[in-house]
């Protein structure tokens, strides 16, 4: 599951906001100042997909909170939600490094969309960097380190390509078949059907609260397996 953070005053909105996107399949986490939005953005242990910033709050302006965030190196997706849809705030909203904006009102389904449409930009920018992440989850492709909530995960080989391949094709169901097939690495390091299901075990063990009951690393009965981010 995604994880949104919401920054926005307006308690009717906040209600509707946080209804609707929980049930569109995104985590949301609502902050109602600057202060407090800035209070969780460098929580240790806390990582966001996404942020929608209001632009006016009592304590200050999305604008200036998302320029302090990539003067910090913070690119995390952002979109403003604005009352106002004149070039001047629009110019302003980019300049400070923000990746869209939606005028309110606004209707969900179109929020939803530019919501999906940044974070597939987003994972595709990050997995050309040399990064893959999935909530709590990253791997640092050129080092070869996997981390969960900021510790590390020791991985074999086969576990961590098998994690990669889950990853580059999160929401994908890889069959068996196309799994086995892309780890054989054509040096002679065949993985076969059952070796497949000890490395499946073990990423369970290794990456989910609950082996037994997986939220990320999903069966598909009959079919194989799906990376749910």
């Amino acid at each position: 599951m995604q994880k949104l953070l919401l920054l926005e005053d307006d308690i009717s909105l906040i209600d509707g906001l946080t209804y609707s996107l929980e049930k569109n399949g995104f985590e949301i986490t609502v902050a109602r100042s600057v202060q407090e939005a800035g209070r969780l953005l460098t929580g240790e242990g806390r990582q966001f997909d996404l942020l929608l910033f209001d632009v006016t709050l009592p304590d200050g302006n999305g604008f200036r909170l998302c320029e302090r965030l990539r003067a910090a190196g913070n690119e995390t997706p952002i979109i403003f939600l604005t009352a106002s849809d004149e070039e001047t705030s629009v110019i302003r909203g980019l300049d400070c490094g923000g990746d869209d904006y939606i005028t309110k009102p606004f209707k969900l389904g179109e929020l939803c969309s530019r919501i999906r449409a940044l974070l597939r930009r987003s994972t595709g920018r990050k997995a050309e960097e040399g990064i893959l992440r999935s909530g709590d989850l990253t791997v640092y492709l050129t080092e070869g380190r996997v981390t969960l909530r900021g510790e590390h995960v020791e991985c074999t080989g086969a576990e961590y390509r098998l994690l990669c391949l889950f990853l580059a094709n999160s929401g994908k169901v890889l069959t068996r078949s196309v799994i086995l097939d892309k780890l054989w690495d054509g040096a002679g390091n065949f993985v076969d059907d059952n070796t497949l299901s000890v490395y499946v075990r073990r990423l369970r063990e290794k990456l989910e609260r609950d082996p037994s009951a997986p939220e990320y690393l999903k069966t598909v009965r009959g079919l194989g397996y799906q990376w749910q981010a």
